[in-house]
């Protein structure tokens, strides 16, 4: 089944010259099916990009999926047209008597400063207060992630003395986990930013359990059960050259920059880079869609005052 997204979204022709199946709003409805309702808070600056990346992602199950863009209320970007943001965005305060399947809260640019310093922290917390009675499970992504555990658990995040900036290998530390099925023992993930969550104070924490780490750069995937949410810190979304956007941005502007680990063919960033996580990236959003099909209720209204739970 494809996912269902407005038919002059960029991602439609994107994804559909892809080979991935997109369906418009209209051929939706004519199916006797209920699509599980998905909402990106995309937090970003390049919207369409981050589009893009998700929906192919989500868009590869079996499953029907409506995928819903989601912006802060009284937030503002400045790099994507108003046009594209007022076509296809909605504000929180519009979504938030609606019920979701599944949220995505992405990462922001924004990690050196604190929680409390962001222009938009108070809504952020609203919206993340709201997922324990109108979405089903949340996914936080990169700052999204950090945010998120730090919000409902205290844990912090530390900023970092260099760049975390790479291709880093990452351990399967549940292999029983349902989010990890299909995963090898080891798999790899680009990392791109200036903060870490450490792992004993995540250990220390209820009821947090990581189910991917590295040695280098610290956990990387977290499952929050009582919250029905997993945080991930770095980005298994990523195109295969967006580590490369991100270094000659840098390298152009002159700001002082390690050529990303693990990411060229032997470090050379004159050579084309390769994508060592793509299947990765599949499997685990694939069985998050899975996980989703499987608890959530089928009367949608129900999310909130079900004890239906994702599973273990």
């Amino acid at each position: 089944m494809p996912i269902k997204i407005p038919a002059d979204l960029p991602a439609f022709d994107v994804l559909s010259r892809e080979g991935v199946m997109v369906m418009s709003e209209d051929q939706a409805a004519r199916q006797d099916i209920r699509p599980l309702r998905i909402g990106l808070l995309n937090l970003m600056p390049k919207k369409i990009q981050t589009e893009n990346q998700f929906a192919r992602l989500i868009g590869a199950t079996p499953l029907q999926i409506e995928l819903s863009l989601i912006r802060m209320s009284e937030h503002r970007t400045k790099t994507t047209a108003s046009e594209h943001m007022a076509e296809f965005y909605r504000p929180f305060q519009k979504v938030r008597d609606e019920k979701f399947d599944g949220l995505i809260i992405t990462g922001a640019p924004i990690e050196h400063l604190e929680f409390t310093d962001v222009t938009y922290w108070d809504e952020l917390v609203e919206v993340m207060n709201w997922t324990q009675t109108n979405v089903h499970s949340t996914f936080g992504v990169c700052w999204g992630g950090m945010a998120m555990i730090n919000h409902f658990h205290g844990v912090k995040k530390h900023m970092l003395d260099a760049k975390a900036f790479g291709c880093f290998r990452q351990r399967n530390m549940d292999p029983a986990s349902s989010f990890l099925r299909g995963f090898s023992d080891e798999c790899f993930i680009p990392v791109s930013r200036w903060t870490e969550m450490k792992q004993d104070e995540i250990d220390a924490a209820d009821g947090l359990r990581t189910l991917l780490g590295s040695d280098e750069v610290g956990p990387c995937l977290v499952r929050d059960r009582a919250h029905r949410a997993l945080y991930i810190f770095n980005h298994f979304e990523y195109d295969s050259d967006t580590l490369k956007q991100e270094y000659d941005r840098d390298v152009a502007n002159g700001t002082p920059i390690n050529v990303p680990l693990n990411y060229y063919p032997d470090n050379d960033p004159s050579k084309e880079p390769q994508n060592r996580w793509r299947s990765h990236a599949h499997l685990l959003y694939g069985n998050w869609i899975s996980e989703i099909y499987e608890t959530t209720p089928f009367d949608i209204s129900r999310i909130g005052h079900s004890s239906t739970d994702l599973r273990a």
